[in-house]
């Protein structure tokens, strides 16, 4: 009997414990000038407090053990301790925070970017850290994740995310404030995984990702899964809403300035290109309604050109409804289709995707009046047998990089398109071609490895578009 008192005691002594989600650990950055929420689980009723920068928040842990309080808004600095009752979190810093996700060029390591050896050698800086959220797929939402916050240095930067790593450093050059990131991102995953199954079942148009997967499952044996999980199943990462639960929903409400996001390859066949333009939308405000930040900054980046692409896939048109996503307010898009790779669907130049990503995220995360997008199609009006374009974010001018302009195409009613002659004339450009006497519309880098030289001065490319999508 005493033994087993003893064993119920202790028990019970460590069930009483409070414990916080992994992100809350030793080295994390929280986010400067926001409140900050703080929460984790403890014994029901147990009082929790949190001290840090010398103030306070108490509480209660409810009848289900959960607790949450809120820091207020500090300025960036550090390093400082963090104490939850009898817990001690050191190295603690006050900066940027933003969340890195998608798939597998968000993945994609500085180890495996241009320059890796020189990248990595010169990485050391104590306040740029990463937190790699492990690859987990669910159900239902989780509590918590898997993952451990790390220092950028040349033991730790080669494992850190290209795109994700080169945007923080921009930030951390023109901010100078520490900056975090949070990496969850899974290689080969369609977004529908990223998209909670609330909104997925909000929107009927969206239905149809729910009979994609139950055809897939049809396809694959109860047998066969049962020897080998890794192929399609209840735990694979194709499954809609099932990175949302496992690698999205326990991150929420950790205090971030914003969302870099970089996916879209495994969405762009016949099926789902289309879909995309309701799905992308349908995941930036199912998180920002989630997160409760409002509408937090959400920065991606559009497909690059490649050359290899499936006969069944619908690149040009993914890269529209990308496009089109920036209707909602406080997007943004890196343009990459001049620096990807004819053979390759990982482009290594992760520099220039983090720069433009840093670009787009001064002027709409941090309000600096800067060019940080490349000329964007306004509209066109036909002049005789030639169409004039508008572009937006013109800059300081456009410009023909490497000779004459290249990449117009006109095109009649029916859809018969011909490559055009185009000049720039000021801050429009003129295209017309022989074939297409009456041209009705316009395109530009429509294809899936396209020739385009257009550019702003200050070097950002034109994105892919055509003047008349379905």
């Amino acid at each position: 009997m005493r033994i087993l008192a003893s064993f119920l005691l202790l028990s019970a002594a460590l069930h009483a414990e409070v414990t916080l989600p992994a992100m809350f650990a030793d080295g994390a950055v929280l986010q400067r000038e926001r409140p900050v929420p703080v929460w984790g689980t403890a014994a029901p009723g147990e009082a929790v407090t949190v001290s840090f920068r010398g103030q306070t928040a108490s509480t209660q842990a409810d009848r289900l053990g959960r607790w949450s309080v809120a820091l207020q808004p500090a300025a960036a600095g550090g390093p400082h301790e963090l104490t939850v009752n009898n817990i001690t979190l050191k190295n603690v810093l006050v900066g940027e925070v933003w969340i890195a996700s998608g798939q597998s060029n968000m993945v994609w390591r500085v180890a495996q970017s241009r320059d890796a050896e020189k990248e990595i050698a010169a990485s050391t800086d104590a306040e740029l850290r990463f937190f790699k959220v492990a690859n987990v797929v669910s159900p239902v939402p989780l509590d918590d994740v898997k993952g451990a916050w790390k220092e950028a240095n040349p033991a730790n930067t080669g494992d850190f995310c290209g795109a994700g790593y080169f945007f923080a450093r921009h930030l951390r050059e023109k901010l100078k404030v520490p900056v975090g990131v949070i990496q969850t991102s899974w290689g080969g995953t369609p977004a529908e995984s990223w998209v909670s199954g609330t909104a997925l079942a909000a929107d009927p148009a969206l239905i149809s990702v729910y009979a994609d997967w139950a055809r897939t499952l049809e396809a694959y044996p109860v047998g066969l899964l049962e020897k080998r999980q890794n192929l399609i199943g209840p735990n694979h990462p194709h499954m809609p809403a099932g990175l949302y639960n496992a690698m999205i929903a326990p991150l929420i409400p950790y205090a971030m300035r914003g969302v870099i996001w970089y996916q879209g390859e495994n969405n762009a066949n016949r099926a789902r290109a289309g879909v995309y333009r309701r799905l992308f939308p349908a995941l930036i405000q199912d998180w920002r309604r989630r997160w409760g930040q409002g509408d937090f900054p959400f920065l991606f980046v559009q497909l690059a050109n490649y050359a290899k692409v499936p006969a069944t896939a619908q690149w040009p048109e993914l890269r529209e409804a990308q496009a089109m996503t920036l209707s909602l307010a406080n997007t943004g898009m890196a343009v990459i289709i001049d620096i990807g790779e004819s053979q390759s669907i990982h482009p290594r130049n992760k520099q220039d995707v983090g720069l433009r990503l840093g670009l787009a995220a001064r002027a709409i995360a941090y309000g600096e009046k800067l060019v940080y997008s490349g000329p964007a199609y306004r509209r066109f009006m036909r002049e005789g047998s030639a169409l004039r374009v508008w572009f937006d974010h013109v800059g300081g001018g456009l410009v023909a990089k490497d000779g004459a302009l290249k990449g117009f195409e006109v095109c009649q009613a029916n859809g018969k398109c011909a490559a055009a002659e185009a000049r720039i004339d000021g801050a429009t450009v003129v295209a017309a071609s022989a074939e297409i006497p009456e041209p009705a519309n316009v395109r530009y880098a429509w294809g899936n490895d396209p020739p385009c030289n257009l550019y702003n001065a200050e070097g950002l490319p034109a994105g892919p578009f055509r003047s008349n999508p379905d």
